[in-house]
């Protein structure tokens, strides 16, 4: 959605959906709406608010019912990542919905609806689809076409044109050979037993063979805001994945999760395929190197990164239960986007684990003076015993009590430091470190 002034040709409220937006809040009934905007589209903001405002009142003096009066509340600054929904700053403005534009996550929201307007950035339809076609013609495998959700409005006709060429060049066998992801939902509804809102206004790309082939349970993926269906008996690891979209923290969240898997991306900015994800496939190996280092802390701070993705109380909960059953002290910290200045002010704590979205969840520890861990990474390093398969997940509501916390209180056996190089012992019967 960054590339949006560029396209004049795109009708400006075609890209903002206005007209949907519009019937959203209408058809709920919503009189006080906050519409959150990323950095990089304030520009757009007032224009976007001023001919939300008039579709709104055309349609109130359409229907002639005399319907409330909507009050639209314009957010700039977000208290955390701009990819989840600010709910603390639209609560300021008692809104009784968010409409959330760009780049986003997709988080579950905890306690307002959120509607999302992803945008529609340019891309050549036949230019990635000759792409797609040419790596499927080289690959042994499968694969699985994902995408930035500023894409999703150009995938049906990237499939369409890839099922045309394909079928001319080698029949049906080529059309099984893709699958690709649907968008989960453009509406979220806050709802205490579900991770996502079952009211969808529809997948924005089709499934290329849901309906064709029997799923069996467990087959089903899903990241980012993207939800895919394998055949039944099939992993990931029997895939490549193909990505449409920007090296951004999308592309990074899906790099480390299906790190097994072969993947490419194709840039639609730029219009080339790149292969060397190098650069992508090293953050694994410094994160094993955060999870070894955390080993040896024995004050861990706890970074709430966010007060509106559902689940984030019971995250926070789950993770000072890991570290006080650790021997460990355990601070919950509270200070809206961390940054090297505002950790520093804690230098008694040896490590801090952020809990946050998935595309939040990675900072740049090399500027901070304490190694920064994701919940997953603190699992690994305070459940004695653990060991690293290479699975990664960045999802913290996928881990809430999928794992007990089995540690060993008061053993004496002793743990090997690769940070020291020598063998320390966990903690003695007052829950303070000893070393050997």
């Amino acid at each position: 959605m960054r590339e949006i002034l560029k396209f004049s040709a795109m009708d400006f409220e075609e890209i903002y959906e206005i007209h949907r937006t519009a019937d959203f809040i209408r058809s709920r009934n919503f009189a006080r709406v906050a519409l959150q905007f990323p950095d990089e589209l304030l520009k757009d903001s007032r224009r976007v608010v001023n001919a939300l405002r008039q579709k709104l009142l055309s349609s109130r003096e359409a229907n002639g019912d005399g319907g409330k009066e909507v009050r639209l509340f314009l957010m700039a600054d977000t208290t955390y990542g701009s990819c989840c929904v600010d709910e603390v700053g639209a609560s300021h403005a008692d809104a009784e919905c968010v409409v959330h534009y760009g780049h986003t996550c997709l988080s579950p929201t905890s306690a307002l609806p959120a509607f999302f307007v992803f945008g529609k950035a340019s891309i050549k339809i036949s230019d990635c689809a000759n792409t797609l076609s040419n790596i499927a013609s080289t690959s042994s495998k499968p694969i699985v076409v994902l995408f930035g959700l500023e894409y999703a409005h150009a995938i049906p006709n990237v499939r369409a044109e890839l099922i045309a060429a394909s079928s001319l060049l080698s029949g049906s066998k080529s059309n099984s050979q893709f699958h690709f992801a649907d968008v989960m939902c453009s509406v979220i509804s806050p709802l205490k037993d579900h991770k996502y809102s079952d009211e969808l206004l529809g997948p924005v790309g089709d499934s290329t063979d849901s309906a064709e082939v029997p799923v069996a349970a467990g087959s089903r993926h899903s990241i980012g805001g993207l939800i895919w269906d394998l055949p039944g008996g099939h992993t990931m690891e029997d895939y490549s994945i193909f990505w449409i979209g920007s090296q951004n923290s999308a592309f990074s969240n899906v790099v480390l999760t299906f790190n097994s898997c072969e993947i490419v991306r194709y840039d639609a900015k730029e219009n080339h395929l790149v292969t060397d994800l190098s650069p992508q496939r090293r953050i694994l190996k410094r994160r094993y190197y955060l999870v070894e280092k955390a080993k040896d802390a024995n004050m861990v701070g706890i970074l709430v990164g966010t007060l509106g993705v559902a689940g984030y109380r019971n995250m926070i909960h789950q993770m000072r239960d890991l570290v006080t059953g650790a021997g460990k002290k355990a601070y919950t910290l509270v200070m809206g986007r961390p940054n090297p200045a505002k950790l520093a002010n804690f230098p008694e704590c040896d490590v801090f684990i952020y809990v946050s979205c998935a595309q939040t969840a990675l900072l740049d520890s090399k500027e901070f003076l304490a190694p920064v861990i994701t919940p997953f990474e603190a699992m690994l390093a305070f459940n004695r015993g653990s060991l690293w398969t290479g699975a990664y997940v960045m999802e913290f509501r996928d881990l809430i009590d999928s794992t007990a916390v089995k540690v060993t209180k008061h053993t004496e056996e002793a743990r090997f430091s690769f940070m020291q190089g020598r063998y320390v012992e966990a903690f003695d019967s007052e829950g303070s470190f000893l070393s050997l």
